[in-house]
């Protein structure tokens, strides 16, 4: 059931993905702009679609930390950014999606920002917390490489979006994050998937003693 479960999650997390990708690289324009959350806002032409990739991408998380369930801080940690993921994605920001203190923001402004930016703290949490746990050696290299990258690249997003606000830097940041997390979610899960929990040993036939 484990490795059922990470391969399920991995199928999950890449068919959100996906979803998210084409509904923001379809409608007319620079794909590149703006933050990638606006791809869900009222309005947009694909705006269900990209929610509902998202949520179907918090479902493989959730699957991942049921994988994972050995791994009780991992757990933990995947379970809490899936539901703050599920919470991004059912709770769309307004146009542009609007942050202080550059632009005045609505409540659902907020939330999503909130559940966005804390969901990718809890996920990096989660990397570093099984590269520390070394369960597996594929999985403890595959979350260091995925941690050291994405805690500079999530300190240059929120450092932009704090002092800078929107822009070109900041939406670029932003999609390399997304990248590296779907990239760590994914592998994890074939990981899990193709690594066998227990490994049996044979071990040579001893003479009694006499």
């Amino acid at each position: 059931m484990t490795r059922l479960a990470g391969f399920a999650a991995a199928l999950a997390v890449t068919a959100g993905a996906v979803v998210m990708l084409f509904a923001l690289v379809a409608p007319a324009g620079s794909w590149w702009d703006g933050y990638v959350s606006e791809a869900g806002t009222a309005g947009q032409p694909y705006a269900i679609p990209y929610r509902s990739g998202l949520v179907l991408l918090a479902a493989g998380v959730a699957l991942l930390g049921w994988a994972l369930r050995d791994l009780r801080l991992v757990s933990a940690c995947l379970l809490i950014a899936a539901v703050l993921a599920a919470t991004s994605g059912l709770v769309a920001c307004s146009d542009t999606c609007p942050l202080p203190p550059y632009e005045p923001a609505t409540a659902a402004d907020i939330i999503h920002a909130s559940a966005s930016v804390v969901g990718m703290i809890v996920l990096a949490g989660a990397m570093a917390a099984v590269w520390f746990a070394h369960p597996r050696p594929a999985l403890t290299r595959l979350s260091a490489v995925s941690a050291i990258l994405i805690v500079p690249i999530g300190a240059a997003l929120g450092l932009t979006m704090l002092f800078v606000g929107r822009s070109d830097f900041g939406a670029l940041v932003e999609r390399l994050a997304l990248i590296v997390a779907v990239f760590w979610l994914v592998g994890t899960g074939l990981t899990i998937a193709l690594t066998p929990t227990h490994r049996r040993t044979s071990r040579p036939l001893q003479r009694p003693r006499t």
